[in-house]
């Protein structure tokens, strides 16, 4: 690149305001190695100081990043631009779907956290501090099933994905689901059945159409459609779970 030829810029769309706000469009130096939370960062520290938006550790731990980029939910930290803007450098950055916006690229996780807890997705054991440590096998069964999916962190990412939330907002949604599969196949958790009645029938297992969105997006590698299906496949034999319609 000569360096007295002007930078190449970036030509990015951002949602500003609420539920019925409009994209604004800003023009952003397009760097090496760049990526979509750096382009939000500069907008917010250089051009427009009043975008909200929210971030954490920048290096994919923490997943408070997401943002739909281009239409698609990501960890905008882990996004590089050349990835995904188009050629001539347009780039549409929006808040994740299915969830309230607060402000800009801010959205209102509470009710993304409490379908976890409708969902039964805390472990409940029955051994105290003073008993001895339980004994799983590690190549165990069911410990291998819940190992697939224990490094859900909650970043909202397949929630925002899919399309049977946006369909029926009761819907418990692919992290809440998985998060169940997690504790539903741990050998120590003591409330396995309470725990299928909870996620079966139209707000939970039974109410996935199968189509994969939050297994394609997930940027941890997990699978809740396998997870979803496992549910279905042990709510058929488990008392007093319902069927979907």
């Amino acid at each position: 690149m000569n360096p007295d030829s002007p930078p190449e810029l970036l030509r990015v769309s951002v949602w500003r305001g609420k539920e019925q706000g409009r994209f604004v469009r800003y023009e952003v130096p397009r760097l090496p190695s760049q990526t979509v939370l750096d382009v939000v960062t500069h907008i917010q520290r250089r051009i427009d100081p009043g975008l909200g938006y929210r971030y954490a550790c920048r290096v994919g731990m923490c997943g408070s990043c997401a943002m739909s980029v281009n239409g698609v939910a990501r960890w905008t930290c882990r996004t590089h631009v050349s990835r995904v803007a188009s050629a001539d450098g347009e780039l549409e950055i929006a808040p994740l779907p299915n969830l309230p916006v607060i402000k800009d690229l801010v959205v209102d996780m509470r009710e993304f956290f409490d379908k976890w807890a409708r969902a039964m997705g805390r472990f409940h054991g029955s051994a105290g501090r003073h008993d001895e440590f339980a004994r799983v096998d590690p190549a165990g069964e069911r410990r291998r099933a819940a190992d697939a999916g224990i490094e859900c962190i909650g970043c909202g990412v397949c929630y925002a994905s899919c399309d049977v939330v946006a369909w029926r907002p009761e819907f418990l949604g692919p992290a809440a689901l998985n998060r169940a599969w997690t504790l539903v196949n741990d050998e120590r958790d003591v409330q396995r059945d309470a725990r299928l009645r909870a996620t079966s029938g139209n707000r939970g297992c039974h109410a996935c159409h199968t189509q994969g969105s939050c297994t394609e997006r997930c940027p941890k590698g997990i699978a809740p459609t396998a997870a979803i299906a496992g549910l279905k496949r042990l709510s058929l034999r488990a008392p007093g779970t319902q069927r979907g319609d």
